[in-house]
């Protein structure tokens, strides 16, 4: 375990090394069923209900490995960038857990499914490329609830439920420098996962966790320093916050003399300190060998290239797209992209709409401020509906008052724009001979404006066009009704 010497070190200390950073990454496939039993996948169920002898660990129950989960497994791969390996092997890794009934879990070792891939982060607006080493199939262990003490005693229970849940573990290079760093990575990371739909990520339950490996180093050596393993962080601002406290705590320990233990610690989220668990485990802590009771899986060309033609555009891909096709700015960008369904949304309502930059502003303010923070699929007016609206303001047979009106009655009915306009009689008066009579009235009842407006304060104009719009309830085409005043009082 590590040295007893106080944690915190000062920004000047801090100042005189580089942090190294690699993250192993734990993410759960959206299947229906477990990895190597029809098992159903769900949160929530009565405890120990979703288990069969395979995912119990009992004597003679064998495995068969999920199809889907292969599949989604090798479409996470493409989505980093990775080389597909045709030959991948199971293997053993064993430890012992309350919550791990067979004694061991099955995962991939020295021949994974895919290697050499890289994630690209934004980091200050520069892109950098983060390594990933690889992405392995492996099972999750069950779930361990304790209950604290009663009559002194502590309590654990075991639920079962998630024994068996197909997982994939996606490890970078140690090429971060930093939390920020660390953030970024995690968020990009999350959203192609969503993207490519092989997983919804969420995090409160326990579909994406994560562990930091953390070792600092004086600035100019390239030498790596000795890792401590960070465990179970399951909040990327928690990530951010744990891998800061052990850079902190490792400079600490340097700059006072320790040393440095390779061990496996967690964060302890009350405190905002990591705390030393165990020493760090190796490779050969486990036994690994490889698993006798699944085949070899050998992936075809054929295979790979009918996944790889299904793969869906990823959200650098899009970002780009955006900005060069649409002309959008970097930030409306990063929030019609932030989900996929929020950015197919946007793009049906721009084909519509025929103006891609006044439709995105429409999703941005109004469609997702109403949403409240929901999905975007549970919208009640469709992307078409709003791409419709946006339309006919710019034919001119609405205004842009009369639509943020209208748009309210289409979210809290499900109605289109047409049906609403059609039958509250909304549409906006363009025709100059009907607004010539009004634009009359008004200029008649305002002597002092009109006068004022002739003496060279053109300013008062808003307010004539302001009784216009009071007098046709505000249907009139304001730039109509400028054009007017200024041609009858030049």
């Amino acid at each position: 375990m590590s040295s007893g010497i106080a944690a915190i070190a000062t920004p000047a200390e801090i100042a005189k090394y580089e942090p190294v950073i690699g993250l192993e990454v734990h993410v759960q496939l959206n299947t229906h069923t477990k990895i190597f039993c029809g098992c159903p996948v769900g949160f929530g169920a009565p405890p120990n209900t979703n288990v069969c002898p395979v995912c119990l660990g009992l004597p003679g129950a064998l495995p068969v490995l999920n199809r889907k989960a292969v599949e989604m497994a090798i479409q996470a791969a493409l989505a980093l960038h990775c080389r597909v390996n045709p030959f991948s092997r199971f293997a053993r890794k064993n430890y012992f857990y309350p919550d791990l009934p067979k004694g061991y879990q099955i995962s991939q070792y020295d021949q994974p499914l895919a290697e050499h891939g890289h994630l690209e982060i934004l980091v200050g607006g520069v892109a950098k490329r983060i390594g990933v080493t690889r992405v392995h199939m492996e099972d999750d262990a069950g779930k361990s609830i304790h209950d604290g003490f009663k009559d002194s005693d502590r309590y654990t229970y075991v639920d079962l439920n998630r024994s068996g849940t197909p997982l994939i573990e996606i490890v970078s290079e140690p090429d971060m420098r930093g939390p920020d760093e660390v953030y970024e990575y995690l968020s990009e990371l999350k959203q192609v996962m969503q993207y490519v739909g092989v997983s919804e990520c969420d995090m409160e339950k326990g579909q994406l966790r994560c562990d930091a490996n953390v070792s600092v180093r004086l600035k100019g050596v390239e030498e790596f320093g000795t890792k401590a393993e960070v465990k179970n962080l399951n909040s990327f601002r928690f990530a951010k916050m744990a891998v800061d406290y052990e850079i902190s705590r490792q400079v600490a320990v340097l700059e006072s003399g320790g040393k440095i233990e390779q061990e496996t610690r967690s964060y302890n989220v009350a405190t905002g300190e990591t705390v030393g668990m165990r020493s760090k485990e190796d490779a050969h802590d486990y036994r690994y060998f490889p698993e006798p009771d699944l085949a070899p899986l050998r992936i075809g060309e054929e295979w790979l290239v009918r996944l790889r033609d299904a793969m869906p555009e990823l959200p650098a891909d899009k970002r780009r797209r955006f900005i060069e096709s649409y002309g959008l700015r970097e930030y409306d960008v990063q929030v019609l992209t932030a989900a996929r369904g929020v950015s197919d949304y946007f793009e049906k309502a721009a084909a519509v709409a025929g103006d891609a930059r006044t439709a995105a502003n429409w999703v941005i303010g109004d469609l997702l401020g109403a949403l409240q923070g929901a999905d975007v699929s549970a919208s009640p007016v469709a992307a078409g509906e709003l791409g419709e609206l946006v339309r006919l303001i710019a034919k001119g047979e609405i205004s842009g008052k009369m639509a943020k009106e209208i748009f309210a009655k289409m979210f809290a009915s499900g109605e289109s724009a047409q049906s609403i306009i059609e039958r509250e009689g909304l549409r906006q008066i363009s025709d100059t001979d009907s607004l010539a009579k009004i634009v009359d009235e008004v200029i008649a009842k305002s002597a002092k404006q009109v006068e004022q407006y002739k003496s060279g304060k053109t300013g008062v104009l808003g307010y004539l066009v302001g009784q216009v719009m009071k007098a046709t309830q505000g249907q009139a085409n304001p730039a109509v009704v400028n054009d007017l005043l200024k041609a009858k009082l030049s």
